[in-house]
């Protein structure tokens, strides 16, 4: 039976070491859990059990493997060092058969997103980024439809552009949008990606490196890889759609708490096909799972055995390669969620009447 492993690491320290290690999770505290994580070797969660093609009725099966480092720490150590507890999360991937291993949150993000880890191991390494820029954009498309924002009269902005998600996010978006505008913490990056848009834009393009531009957009797509929340209530616009891409979350719990007249959505929850059993909580529901897990479930069930997206280069034809094997197998986007609880559409009602409340208020 073909199969896949993917890693997982804690996000949230004391909630996730909680879901494997009720007993830790409660005594430590989040400096202790980050501290310990450096001496903790890699940990086997959960087989993954039920997957089942819809085109062509193959059955896969899976593991959650966790590699013990927080994103503070991934950030604090040397590269080497994480490298080096990465390859060997992986070397468990290999003693249990995967075929092909999925690379989750920062391990993805860690250097040179998964090429040295793709080097060092004997299977074929997935970021599943290309998944993820592909189900990030059609969140934005189906939230833009739902608050009634028409894509080609719309400002967007793409928040870190020039990250390897960001940039194929930003080449998709321009070339639907009225305008664009780039945001990074690099002037130079980001003048180069407008020359490069540029050639096949619809979309006027703007560069900034200045948050409080985002007040003029309607739908912002985030994607930076910062361990601190980066967008805050007072940089948006009434109405506005943010999708965050980004784990650590870009966008401030602050936002939710603060702006009821705003639509904040998870980027890319997907639906698996079959009846999938993971034997362990990660935060979703059943059957759900990050777009970056969906790529590497896909490429198993297609049998794609190759080191799929690594690297900082995605590429378009990527992302439109792995959305047709996704949607053959019967991967689908699933509804929306917002800092971990779905988004119903009485919630989105409610959204859209504050928004018009607070335009009619300032006399919009």
């Amino acid at each position: 039976m073909d199969s896949f492993a993917f890693i997982i690491h804690p996000i949230d320290p004391k909630r996730d070491v909680s879901r494997k290690f009720p007993f830790l999770g409660k005594v430590l505290s989040e400096r202790q859990i980050d501290f310990f994580s450096t001496f903790f070797p890699p940990v086997y969660i959960s087989e993954i059990e039920g997957i089942k093609s819809q085109a062509t009725g193959k059955v896969i099966k899976g593991w959650f493997i966790a590699c013990p480092y927080t994103p503070r720490r991934m950030m604090e150590l040397p590269e080497r060092t994480v490298y080096r507890k990465i390859i060997q999360t992986g070397r468990m991937a290999e003693k249990l058969g995967a075929d092909i291993l999925g690379l989750g949150a920062f391990t993805s993000v860690v250097g040179d997103a998964g090429v040295t880890i793709a080097n060092a191991l004997d299977i074929p390494v997935t970021t599943g980024d290309s998944f993820t820029v592909a189900m990030a954009v059609q969140a934005i498309r189906e939230a833009a439809h739902v608050m009634d924002i028409k894509m080609e009269d719309a400002t967007v902005s793409i928040v870190g552009a020039t990250g390897a998600i960001g940039r194929v996010c930003a080449e998709l978006l321009a070339g639907e949008a009225a305008r664009t505008w780039l945001l990074a913490r690099d002037e130079k990056k980001l003048s180069a990606l407008r020359d490069r848009l540029q050639v096949k834009a619809r979309s006027e393009l703007f560069i900034s490196t200045k948050m409080d531009v985002l007040k003029d957009a309607q739908l912002i797509l985030t994607v930076t890889s910062s361990i601190h929340d980066v967008i805050r209530p007072e940089h948006l616009q009434s109405g506005s759609v943010v999708c965050d891409v980004a784990r650590p979350r870009d966008v401030s719990a602050m936002v939710a708490a603060a702006r009821d007249d705003i639509l904040v959505i998870d980027g890319g929850m997907v639906d698996v096909p079959g009846a999938v059993d993971f034997h362990f909580n990660f935060g979703f529901p059943e059957g759900k799972v990050y777009a970056c897990m969906a790529e590497t479930i896909a490429l198993a069930l297609e049998g794609r055995f190759e080191d799929y997206t690594v690297g900082r280069e995605i590429t378009l034809e990527r992302v439109k390669d792995i959305t047709a094997i996704a949607e053959k197998h019967g991967f689908r986007m699933s509804g929306f969620r917002s800092f971990e609880r779905e988004v119903t559409k009485e919630q989105i009602e409610i959204v859209k009447q504050n928004a018009r409340k607070r335009a009619h208020a300032h006399g919009g």
